[in-house]
């Protein structure tokens, strides 16, 4: 397997979320560096389709079909990276889905709950369930996909900043708990990112196109993320080249902040 270089060799990362977008990329960035990976997906196809691709160019990867809103399903993933691997060090906590473009004063219960269980329950459940594997192993890292949304607001995506804000402040508290476990907690930040469920969403809303040119608009750089660009950064977080970093948040978003 061709790899930029092994800073993750004999570690095994569970990534959710892992079928599409920046989940994939993260992925098949963590295989090039070395990683033994277990890809979860509610789409079992799609994380099927890259365990296919990464192993046949020599990485380690099992996919499962895997609902970050149930407990079982985390611990069936978590107790397959034990068995298969040998444990588990790092987890990406990545799976996500956008809220739609509702005002608050007609946001019902049910669209709300469904946000946040999958962004910010999932994240819980994750840490729940990967912790103990964690600190078996003497320490690890988790990587919280927050967003920019997570820092600033939107309007009609009271959801979605919420969970993502929540992401923030549960991956401050995590790490500052487990910081003596030696197990490092840091949440990235993307801007707005060309993945599947950004252009899902533009498509999804009658002026798609337009708010697609204000996205860009929006960012200094003067265009979108690329998954790829977010996902060096959760390398460099799983990898021992950032092990002065917990709590922290890593932004990487073309400038959209700084405005």
């Amino acid at each position: 397997m061709s790899t930029t270089d092994q800073t993750l060799a004999g570690k095994v990362a569970l990534v959710t979320g892992a079928a599409s977008g920046i989940g994939e990329a993260s992925a098949r960035k963590l295989a090039e560096h070395g990683a033994a990976l277990i890809l979860t997906d509610i789409d079992q196809a799609g994380a099927e389709t890259l365990t296919t691709k990464l192993t046949a160019i020599g990485a380690k990867a099992i996919a499962v079909h895997h609902d970050v809103t149930k407990p079982d399903d985390w611990d069936r993933a978590v107790s397959l990276a034990v068995e298969s691997f040998g444990g588990l060090d790092i987890l990406v906590n990545n799976a996500g889905i956008a809220s739609d473009n509702t005002d608050l004063m007609n946001l019902d219960l049910e669209k709300w709950h469904s946000v946040l269980s999958i962004n910010l329950d999932g994240v819980f459940l994750g840490l729940r369930y990967a912790g103990p594997a964690l600190e078996k192993r003497g320490g690890g890292s988790v990587i919280n996909i927050s967003s920019i949304l997570g820092k600033v607001g939107l309007p009609g995506a009271a959801p979605y900043c919420a969970s993502k804000g929540a992401v923030t402040l549960l991956t401050k508290s995590a790490a500052l708990e487990w910081a003596p476990l030696n197990i490092r907690v840091n949440s990235v930040h993307p801007g707005f990112v060309e993945t599947p469920l950004v252009t899902q969403t533009l498509e999804d809303r009658e002026d798609g196109e337009d708010m697609h040119q204000l996205l860009i608009a929006a960012h200094p750089i003067g265009r979108l993320g690329q998954a790829d660009e977010i996902a060096n950064a959760v390398a460099f977080l799983a990898s021992d080249e950032s092990s002065f970093m917990t709590g922290s948040e890593l932004v990487i978003d073309g400038g959209y902040t700084a405005q």
